[in-house]
């Protein structure tokens, strides 16, 4: 059952498409640290809804890794391919509203940003089942809200991205769509992420608002480059964390964060997670997009 939203609820939601590396132990961190001070719940959701992105043992290895860095969430994981039936129910909502219609554009036809703008709509009825399904966003909607370290957001999505996919030509549900759900279902309340999911909320806020859904607080972190100015992520291969140095990967991450240092004696992550809890000020996260890994001791 959903739970009450007036207390604070966090989570952390990461797709199984490889381990666990920095720049997504650095969003865990955060949540969990964000929850923690502030005596709230925190939350792990798999985001397993495209199989072919996926890596064979993934999840297992970054429910492993989390375990072996401390950060033990307080409910069971929520998996995204087992909540279908809440997506579609979700479709079909929208459909009622009026808010939804099929699409037959392939990347080639495809307006600016991605969006069908129009093309699509006159054909409704000759178009074939297998087509993506899109939401329709009013011209003059613009979203705005503030952000918890980039500051104060807004974003013309009528006339920047007039509808974008909630499911897809292969009849998988797209990110948009599901987060959004699954964030009303848990009554997530605080959203801690990466600044490369920035530009996601305004569609995500628009959703929330089409299906009557609670709206969430956000916090989007800086992302950690390499030294080609690259996000870290598992397509540009950062480096699979290594769970015998959680302690280590640890100090990194709040280094990262501004936090202040964990004491020298500190030599388990519960210490060095007691400690940062205690410590912990969100205030001191730099506001930009990114920081490059450089800046980080290696020791």
């Amino acid at each position: 059952m959903p739970h009450s939203p007036t207390a604070y609820r966090g989570r952390f939601a990461p797709s199984p498409t490889g381990p666990l590396h920095l720049g997504s132990l650095i969003a865990a961190l955060a949540s969990y640290l964000d929850a923690r001070a502030s005596d709230g719940t925190w939350l792990v959701r798999m985001e397993d809804l495209d199989p072919p992105r996926e890596q064979p043992g993934a999840a297992d290895s970054i429910l492993r890794s989390l375990e072996a860095h401390g950060l033990t969430w307080d409910e069971s994981v929520l998996w995204q391919s087992q909540r279908h039936e809440a997506y579609t129910a979700a479709l079909a909502e929208l459909e009622r509203k009026q808010l939804l219609f099929s699409c037959d554009c392939t990347r080639a036809t495809l307006g600016p940003g991605g969006a069908c703008r129009g093309r699509c709509l006159p054909r409704q009825e000759q178009l074939k089942p297998t087509c993506a399904r899109r939401v329709r966003v009013p011209e003059s909607t613009v979203i705005q809200f503030q952000d918890a370290y980039q500051g104060p957001q807004q974003d013309a999505l009528g006339s920047a991205l007039p509808d974008f996919t909630l499911q897809r030509k292969d009849s998988l549900y797209a990110y948009q769509l599901a987060v959004v759900v699954d964030d009303g279902f848990q009554a997530i309340s605080h959203i801690v992420r990466g600044s490369d999911l920035l530009d996601s909320t305004p569609r995500q806020y628009y959703l929330q608002r089409c299906l009557d859904l609670p709206q969430p607080a956000y916090g989007h972190l800086p992302v950690i480059t390499n030294e080609l100015g690259q996000k870290y992520s598992k397509q540009n291969h950062a480096p699979a964390l290594d769970g015998d140095r959680a302690a280590h990967n640890l100090r990194q991450a709040l280094a990262f964060l501004h936090q202040s240092a964990p004491p020298a004696d500190a030599g388990s992550p519960r210490e060095i997670l007691d400690y940062a809890c205690q410590h912990w000020q969100p205030g001191a996260i730099p506001g930009v997009m990114d920081l490059p890994a450089a800046q980080l001791p290696t020791a």
